[in-house]
C-alpha cells in the first residue's frame, strides 16, 4: 500500500505535460525543503510511492519510487513491477516511463524538465539513460562495467570504432587478441585513429607518428599490454598539485581492485579482480642476460616493480591472460554485455556534448551516416582519451574562448586548460647484434610465422602468445634523484619505425627514456569540423633537461649491454652505432631516433578549482558546468613514472566509486622503497 501523498492531476496535452512537471518540481523542492526543517540529516533517504502518468496525449500507469535529493529534486526509480512500453523518449513530454530497451529506468524531475526545455532536442524521439559514456576504451570499459552494477540505471557506452571481435570470435580477431601480433594495428588505420604531430623544431622537424586506439578496449587493444603502475610518489605529487584524495595509499587499493594476478594477491597485487596480470612463460635467456646485466652495472633486481620496490631491473607484468591479450574490453565490457541496463553502440562518431545552460543533457552523434541525439537522465562521461576528450569538449563550446571564437564555436564555459599541459614519454631504441641465432628474427619470417599462427590458433601457446617485453625495469638517471626517472623495455628483437618496417638482422633492444619530461606541449582544434584531426605539438626536446637525460639514458643502456653477461651474446652495435661517441653525436642521434612511447596525457588536468589550468576537479566533474565528466588519462595532473594503461584502470574504478557515492578505498601506511642514499645515481 502506498503512503498517503499530495494530490497529483495528470496531463492529457503535451503542453500541459511541461506545465506538470514545472509544477511537480516546485512541490517536490518545497517539499524536501519542509522536510529538511525537520530532519535534514534523513532527507536524501526519505521515500515516496505513487502513481504517476505522463504520456503524450493521454496518461499510462506505472509504479514509481521518489526520492528527495539535498539539492531539492526528486528522483524516480522504476520498481520492478513496472509495465515497460517500447518506445523512445518523446523530449517535447515533461515525462515517459518508456523505454527503447528493457531495464530498470531512472527519472529525474530536474533532467526531465531540462530535457523538455531544451531547444535541440525540441520534438525529437530521443533515448535517455542516466549515463553516457563517450569512448570504449581502457577507462569507458570500467565505468561501463561498474556503472551497471547498480540495477537501477541505465548506461549508454559510445565508441567511435568497430568491436574487437569479428563474428564473436577470437581468432578471426587475431590481430587484436594474439600478444605477438601487436604491430599489425600499428601499421594501418582500422582501429586506429593514426595521429601524427606538428613538425618537431627540437628533433630535425621530424613529424612523430601517435597511434590511438578506436575500437573496444581503445588501445589497451593496441598497446603491447606492459602492466605497470607508475611509482607511489607520482600519486603523491598529484595529491600536491590538487588532485585532493589521489595520494598513493588512496589509489593503491583501486589498482588492486582491478588486478587479478597470476601469483597471488598481497598487499600490493590484487587477487580476484577482472583485470588479469601474467609474467612471460619463454624464459628467454637474452630476457635473463638482460636482468642478469642490470644487476652488474650495480641496480638492484626487483622482484614486484608494481609492488613495494619499482627501482631496479627484473620481470615485468603483462595484460595477457591465457596466452590471449586481455584488454579492458575483455576484462570490463564482455562479461557486461548482458546486462539489460547497458547498451553499446559502435562505428559512432560523438560530436558535439548538448547543453542547457551549464548543464550537459546529452550528446550528439553521428553514426551510418545519420545525425543522432541522446540524453542523459544524470551525467556525460567523456572517456576519449588525452586527444579525443579535450577535442569534444572543444567543438562543444568548452575550452580557451579566444580559441573558440576563432572558430566561431560558440562559448559554454571559458576553461584555458582544455587541451594544454599535453605530456609523453618520448623513448629510443639501443640495438645490439646478437652473435647467436636466438632472437625473433627467424620468427618473423613467412613459415614461421605461419607456424606460430597455427599453434596460438589452436592452443594460445608458443611464441605467439606473448609481446616478448618480458623483462625491464626502473633506474634514476643522477644523484640526488628521489625515484626512478628513467625506464627500460627489453625485447629480443629488433624493431624499426614502430614495426612498420621488418627486422633486417638478429640483434636485441632496449627501449629507453626519461620518464618525467620537463617539455610540455598542447593540442587544439584544426577547425570546427569533428572530422578533422587536432594539432598536436607535444614540444618534444624543448628543455635543456631533457637533452641531457636522453644523453644519460644511451650511455646508461650502454653500459648495461656492456657487462659480462651479455659476452655470449654481444656483436656489433647497431644503433646509435659505435661512431656516435661524442655528446654533441649523441643528442644527434636522438633527435634522429627518438619516437613516442604512445602515452599522450594531462590534456584535461584534475585540479582546484583555482587552479586557472585545471580542468576537472578531484571528483572528475568538469569547472563551471554541471553533470559533465571527463574520466581517463587527460585528467592526469602530471604524466607518471611508467605505462598508462594500468594508471588508467585505476583512475576509472576510482571515479566509478566517486560517481557512485560511494566510500573511498585507502591503504593508510602502505610502505614503498626508498634508496639508502641518495648520494649516488645507485
Amino acid at each position: 500500500m502506498c503512503h498517503k501523498q499530495p494530490h497529483l492531476s495528470f496531463p492529457s496535452t503535451e503542453s500541459e505535460a511541461k506545465r506538470s512537471v514545472v509544477s511537480l518540481q516546485a512541490a517536490f523542492s518545497g517539499a524536501s525543503v519542509r522536510k529538511q526543517r525537520v530532519n535534514e540529516e534523513n532527507l536524501a533517504r526519505t521515500r515516496m510511492s505513487s502513481l504517476l502518468m505522463l504520456g503524450r496525449t493521454g496518461a499510462r500507469q506505472l509504479v514509481t519510487r521518489g526520492r528527495f535529493m539535498k539539492d531539492g529534486r526528486c528522483q524516480f526509480t522504476c520498481s520492478p513491477e513496472c509495465q515497460f512500453v517500447h518506445r523512445p523518449r518523446n523530449m517535447g513530454q515533461a515525462f515517459s516511463c518508456s523505454s527503447s530497451f528493457n531495464h530498470y529506468r531512472y527519472f529525474s524531475a530536474t533532467a526531465a524538465h531540462l530535457k523538455a526545455s531544451s531547444s535541440p532536442a525540441a520534438n525529437q524521439n530521443t533515448p535517455s539513460y542516466s549515463y553516457v559514456i563517450v569512448g570504449a576504451g581502457s577507462a569507458g570499459c570500467v565505468l561501463a562495467n561498474r556503472l551497471s552494477e547498480d540495477a537501477h540505471e541505465s548506461v549508454l557506452l559510445l565508441e567511435a570504432g568497430p568491436k574487437d571481435m569479428l563474428l564473436g570470435s577470437l581468432r578471426l580477431s587475431w590481430k587484436i587478441h594474439m600478444p605477438a601480433a601487436l604491430t599489425y594495428n600499428l601499421c594501418d588505420d582500422k582501429y586506429n585513429w593514426y595521429y601524427h604531430t606538428l613538425p618537431q623544431a627540437h628533433m630535425d622537424n621530424r613529424v612523430l607518428y601517435w597511434p590511438r586506439g578506436r575500437v573496444w578496449g581503445g588501445s589497451s587493444s593496441l598497446n603491447a599490454m606492459v602492466y605497470i603502475r607508475g611509482h607511489a610518489e607520482d600519486y603523491n605529487r598529484w595529491q600536491r598539485e590538487g588532485a585532493e584524495g589521489w595520494e598513493y595509499e588512496r589509489c593503491l587499493p583501486y589498482f588492486r581492485k582491478a588486478q587479478c594476478h597470476e601469483l597471488g594477491e598481497n598487499r600490493y597485487r590484487g587477487g580476484s579482480g577482472p583485470l588479469h596480470v601474467s609474467r612471460g612463460k619463454t624464459n628467454h635467456p637474452l630476457h635473463k642476460a638482460f636482468i642478469e646485466a642490470g644487476q652488474q652495472a650495480g641496480y638492484p633486481f626487483t622482484d614486484d616493480m608494481n609492488g613495494y620496490q619499482q627501482e631496479g631491473l627484473g620481470w615485468m607484468d603483462m595484460t595477457v591472460h591465457k596466452g590471449k591479450r586481455w584488454s579492458s574490453a575483455s576484462a570490463y565490457l564482455r562479461p557486461a554485455l548482458g546486462r539489460p541496463n547497458l547498451k553499446t553502440e559502435v562505428r559512432c562518431l560523438t560530436t558535439k556534448i548538448l547543453f542547457d545552460g551549464n548543464h550537459a543533457v546529452g550528446v550528439e552523434y553521428t553514426q551510418d551516416g545519420q545525425k543522432k541525439r541522446v540524453f542523459a537522465d544524470k551525467e556525460v562521461i567523456l572517456s576519449g582519451g588525452a586527444i579525443n576528450s579535450p577535442q569534444l569538449l572543444m567543438l562543444s563550446g568548452v575550452g580557451n574562448a579566444d580559441d573558440l571564437k576563432q572558430l566561431d564555436i560558440p562559448v559554454v564555459q571559458h576553461l584555458p586548460g582544455v587541451g594544454s599541459n599535453l605530456q609523453d614519454h618520448l623513448e629510443l631504441y639501443v640495438q645490439q647484434q646478437c652473435t647467436q641465432p636466438i632472437t625473433l628474427y627467424k620468427a618473423q619470417k613467412p613459415f614461421t610465422m605461419v607456424k606460430i599462427g597455427l599453434e596460438w590458433l589452436t592452443m594460445f601457446t608458443g611464441y605467439g602468445a606473448t609481446a616478448h617485453l618480458e623483462s625491464g625495469g626502473f633506474i634514476r638517471s643522477r644523484p640526488h634523484v628521489t625515484h626512478p626517472d628513467i625506464q627500460f623495455h627489453f625485447l629480443p628483437s629488433q624493431v624499426i619505425d614502430h614495426g612498420r618496417v621488418a627486422s633486417k638482422i638478429e640483434a636485441y633492444q632496449v627501449h629507453v627514456g626519461p620518464m618525467r619530461s620537463a617539455s610540455i606541449g598542447w593540442l587544439k582544434l584544426k577547425s570546427a569540423n569533428p572530422l578533422d584531426h587536432p594539432i598536436l605539438q607535444p614540444n618534444y626536446l624543448s628543455t635543456d633537461i631533457d637533452v641531457w637525460e636522453f644523453r644519460e639514458s644511451v650511455k646508461l643502456s650502454r653500459e648495461i649491454f656492456a657487462q659480462k653477461a651479455f659476452d655470449a651474446f654481444r656483436g656489433p652495435e647497431v644503433q646509435p652505432g659505435p661512431q656516435v661517441q661524442s655528446d654533441a653525436d649523441i643528442d644527434a642521434f636522438v633527435r634522429r631516433k627518438a619516437d613516442s612511447a604512445y602515452h599522450p596525457s594531462c590534456t584535461c588536468k584534475m585540479g582546484s578549482p583555482s587552479d586557472p589550468m585545471a580542468v576537472v576537479d578531484s571528483n572528475t566533474r568538469v569547472l563551471g558546468l554541471e553533470r559533465l565528466r571527463v574520466v581517463d588519462a587527460s585528467i592526469m595532473p602530471s604524466i607518471v613514472s611508467g605505462n598508462l594503461n594500468a594508471p588508467t584502470i585505476m583512475m576509472a574504478e576510482k571515479a566509478a566509486d566517486i560517481i557512485r557515492g560511494r566510500p573511498p578505498l585507502a591503504d593508510p601506511g602502505v610502505p614503498v622503497y626508498r634508496p639508502a642514499t641518495l648520494n649516488t645515481q645507485r
